[in-house]
């Protein structure tokens, strides 16, 4: 293209500005991992959680939530009595934690100040996910084995009632305005909830580009959903009305999704050892795709400072395992990694 006149570049330039030309968009940061610490204890893990104002990380270790203090860079107590814990909800301004026990089929209720329990409430079977709804200031506990949702009075630590649902609940996620999205991952579908009625609303179908939706995160504000699914997508959904927006690719294993509202970027952790960095707008794109460590496949996103927190463990063989089964791990490996912007 031949080069303009410099007569005609301010003209133009000015023309731009005034027809209100958008401005370049602000690069995204680079990610990069920062820290990878070592803590003694079992290899055992699943999802972990983020207390960003208290600046502590709440990481699942089979029978205990280990809480890891950001600041001090170590483990600073425990949660004991949590057998087959699988997710931590937090409620800050009630000093509760709670947790979701697959060993015993309970939820453990414990304050946050000092990690001592409180109480103990008897849930559906294999409860796996759990998040706390300060609107309707209720737990909600997905019960895997028996496709249902318990949902716990935080007041009373009362169960006071029991969703259906059509299939296999994996992680949910809120929108703040009184509903709740919940992966059914054997359904290849979404559940649609309303958090005071506790009715199912919508089911809405993924099956078209998402295989095992698990990993589900949210933008409250563009009310898009963002579901990490095993056939190496994410799915981006129209929250409001279910309509698929696009299929970009991620890792594969996913079992956790994310979303920064601040820089509007979507993360998937996947079991093959990435951390797939999408833009949160259309057109939806891979900005990044960060080497992590195999199995890491369970994330928290602290939204202030906005890094990412993993874990994962080194296999005792190199070996591959059998077809579905998961590798002998070996011990007093267990690694939380810390994935930050530079």
């Amino acid at each position: 293209m031949p080069l303009q006149p410099k007569y005609l570049v301010l003209p133009l330039a000015l023309a731009a500005s005034m027809a209100g030309a958008a401005p370049a968009p602000a690069p995204v940061p680079a990610y990069q991992v920062v820290a990878r610490q070592v803590l003694k204890g079992p290899v055992r893990w699943d999802y972990l959680s983020v207390d960003s104002a208290g600046q502590r990380v709440y990481l699942t270790r089979g029978d205990q939530v280990d809480v890891f203090d950001v600041t001090a860079k170590s483990v600073i107590g425990s949660v004991v009595n949590t057998p087959g814990v699988h997710g931590v909800a937090l409620a800050a301004e009630r000093d509760r934690g709670y947790t979701s026990n697959g060993g015993n089929e309970t939820v453990t209720v414990f304050a946050l100040s000092t990690l001592k329990e409180v109480t103990t409430v008897k849930v559906g079977h294999k409860p796996d996910g759990i998040i706390y709804d300060p609107k309707t200031a209720r737990i909600f506990v997905a019960n895997g084995k028996d496709n249902s949702i318990s949902v716990i009075d935080a007041s009373s630590n009362k169960v006071i009632k029991t969703i259906a649902l059509a299939g296999k609940p994996e992680t949910a996620v809120l929108d703040g305005k009184g509903h709740l999205y919940i992966a059914l991952e054997d359904k290849n579908a979404i559940a649609v909830i309303d958090t005071n009625s506790s009715a199912v609303l919508h089911q809405y179908d993924v099956s078209a580009g998402c295989d095992e939706p698990a990993g589900l995160a949210i933008d409250p504000a563009a009310m898009h959903l963002f579901a990490g699914c095993h056939n190496g997508v994410m799915a981006i959904l129209d929250a409001v009305t279910g309509k698929m927006l696009a299929l970009p690719a991620i890792g594969k294993g996913n079992d956790a999704s994310a979303f920064d509202p601040e820089r509007k970027l979507a993360f998937a952790s996947n079991g093959d050892g990435t951390l797939t960095v999408i833009d949160g707008a259309a057109p939806y794109h891979v900005v990044q795709t960060v080497a992590t460590m195999a199995r890491a496949r369970t994330m928290a996103l602290d939204p202030v400072s906005h890094s990412v927190y993993l874990v994962s463990a080194e296999a005792a063989s190199d070996t591959p395992p059998p077809a579905n089964a998961r590798p002998s791990l070996k011990p007093d490996t267990f690694t939380l990694l810390t994935v930050a912007p530079r």
